[in-house]
């Protein structure tokens, strides 16, 4: 073989070595960023579609009470200082948020105690949307639950059950808290007997609603928040966008915000399906 010939083949060797070490560097940069990262990692590898299920928040945002609960102040703005920031005061409970056990219990779990792989679940979606329209004050009951069962199988374990009234359609109108002549609000959610069903079942750990309240806008007690948060599952409020879900089959990312002592808090939810 050629003196020439044989240079170019080492040449050839050394390239090949080169690029081997090179892919194996770049995979092992994929597996750390993966490991340290993986709602990432699954999310660059998952087939499906990102949905976000989150309204967009601002100080006029409707809320229970009625009053204002998000307040913008600017502290800094690009004219003046070359970078824009607000100082925010909120009530924890505004927008898309999280109820945590200890928003209706003596001593349960903060919003930042609530453990990571209890915010990354299986979706359940339930569809009342048809009995929400025709009445105002419709609830999940234990009869849905079951109509879902016998449709879809049992409940995932370490799901979240999630009510579709169709809601969230009115959340720019004073149809989304609906309050009558008498000062009370009309709109659906969860019936205490839905709860404790979902107790006994004990797949479920959190629920969603897409209105104000996990209980339905007339209910005189939060029987649901009481029978429900203090057992150390947790619930999701003005949810958006559940009507682009299928019944089984997402997985949803609760983006909730880690507040020491924190009794909840706005989230930024997606569902992967």
């Amino acid at each position: 073989m050629c003196h020439h010939c044989i240079m170019e083949s080492v040449k050839d060797q050394m390239l090949d070595r080169r690029r081997f070490f090179l892919g194996a560097a770049a995979a092992a940069t994929a597996v750390a960023a993966a490991a340290s990262n993986p709602v990432r990692a699954f999310a660059a590898t998952a087939t499906g579609k990102a949905h976000d299920m989150t309204h967009e928040l601002h100080p006029k945002f409707p809320t229970y009470f009625g009053e204002q609960q998000l307040f913008m102040e600017p502290k800094f703005t690009y004219a003046e200082h070359k970078f824009n920031l607000f100082e925010l005061r909120i009530n924890e409970h505004t927008g898309t948020h999280m109820d945590a056990p200890l928003h209706f219990s003596p001593d349960g779990k903060s919003v930042a105690e609530i453990p990571v792989e209890n915010l990354i679940v299986p979706l359940a979606v339930i569809d009342i949307r048809e009995k929400a329209t025709a009445n105002a004050d419709a609830q999940i009951t234990p009869d849905d639950i079951k109509a879902w069962t016998s449709a879809n199988g049992p409940l995932p374990a370490g799901c979240c059950v999630a009510m579709n009234s169709g809601w969230d359609a009115h959340v720019d109108t004073d149809k989304f808290r609906n309050m009558d002549d008498n000062k009370v609000r009309h709109f659906p959610g969860f019936h205490l007997e839905a709860a404790k069903m979902l107790i006994e079942d004990g797949n479920a750990i959190g629920i969603a609603v897409d209105t104000l309240s996990l209980d339905f806008g007339a209910s005189p007690d939060f029987a649901t928040h009481y029978g429900w948060l203090p057992t150390g599952r947790w619930g999701l409020e003005a949810v958006a966008n559940l009507g682009a879900l299928p019944a089984t089959g997402a997985t949803l990312f609760v983006g909730a915000p880690k507040i020491r002592g924190g009794t909840g808090g706005p989230c930024r939810l997606f569902a992967m399906v």
